[in-house]
């Protein structure tokens, strides 16, 4: 009995190891093959705006590359972090990307999450940085960056500004703002761009601090640009300051990239980073940036792992000098 019992379960370890040492092979065919289906790509903002147009360039450009339709996903909402949480429970096969935004790195320091930024995600490739601008009506009594904050110093908790959401890189900029000039803004927060123009060209709020969605109507004389909050004026908008040389102290500009599930095989993720850095090299893309205002800023898988690693310190000392932190 002794001896039946010990050569029926070594048949079975023998055969698991059997199974495992298959299932090599077939994972290395799988990353040689790929993609054998069409890829979705997550990104955290409306359809229409400044991150979802240049995105459908970008995609349909890889989907040439990569012999697969690549295919744009709206999931709007939560300061554009969903796509980085819907990874946490995506197969780690590259046939799910997702757009990463800033606010994914502060994550940590202002939402309950059982996941890590840093190492629960595989890192493909940065593709661009948001630049950003603070925007009124063309007919608002405000015409300078200084009337915008004398108007909040007189009006405390009055003067009303939309971001894409609580949370953002606006939103706290615009909170780090208020901090250095001792005034209060009251923070109205939208899904998205399109959301938000809408709703300050039909005077629901006062102003808006966004990428830059906001240009065309600047250019139509419908909406006033402020201020711009680079390290150095749009070419755009050149007759328009920074922030930094109004002497507020502030330049804000925002990388955002893609990855995958965690796990995804190296293989996949080196196809998936080739392809689109050849996609975001083409001249459609670079069009499309320019239009918002936008250039594109690579960096590869290793660059960018080490970026999100260097970049959820810094935010958490951002979040808590302006006292935005959760109760731990």
């Amino acid at each position: 009995m002794q001896r039946r019992h010990f050569l029926a379960r070594a048949g079975v370890i023998a055969a698991a190891a059997a199974t495992g040492l298959a299932a090599i092979p077939a994972a290395h065919a799988q990353a040689d093959n790929f993609p054998q289906r069409p890829i979705r790509l997550i990104i955290g903002y409306t359809a229409g705006g400044s991150t979802d147009i240049p995105f459908r360039v970008l995609a349909d450009n890889a989907s040439k590359i990569l012999g697969q339709p690549v295919i744009v996903e709206n999931k709007p909402g939560a300061g554009g972090v969903l796509p980085a949480q819907m990874m946490q429970s995506t197969p780690p096969d590259g046939y799910t990307l997702a757009q990463i935004p800033l606010p994914v790195f502060r994550l940590p320091y202002t939402t309950k999450i059982n996941w890590d930024p840093v190492k629960d995600l595989s890192y493909v490739i940065n593709l661009a940085g948001y630049s950003f601008g603070l925007v009124v009506p063309a007919d608002s009594p405000i015409k300078t960056m200084q009337e915008y904050i004398d108007y909040a110093k007189k009006n405390p908790g009055k003067l009303t500004y939309g971001t894409p959401g609580p949370m953002t890189t606006l939103h706290l900029t615009m909170e780090q703002l208020a901090m250095k000039q001792n005034v209060q803004f009251s923070h109205i927060p939208f899904k998205g761009n399109s959301e938000s123009m809408q709703a300050l060209l039909g005077g629901h709020v006062m102003s808006v601090a966004d990428t830059p969605a906001w240009a065309p109507y600047v250019e139509q004389g419908r909406l006033r640009l402020l201020s711009t909050w680079g390290d150095k004026r749009s070419p755009r908008f050149p007759n328009v300051p920074t922030l930094k040389e109004l002497g507020m102290g502030i330049v804000q500009t925002s990388p955002f990239g893609l990855a995958a599930p965690k796990g995804t095989d190296p293989k996949i993720v080196k196809k998936l980073h080739d392809a689109f850095k050849k996609a975001m090299e083409m001249p459609n893309y670079r069009e499309s940036l320019a239009k918002f205002d936008m250039e594109p800023f690579y960096m590869n898988s290793e660059q960018y792992a080490q970026f999100a690693a260097e970049t959820v310190k810094t935010e958490k000392a951002i979040i808590e000098k302006l006292g935005l932190a959760r109760p731990q």
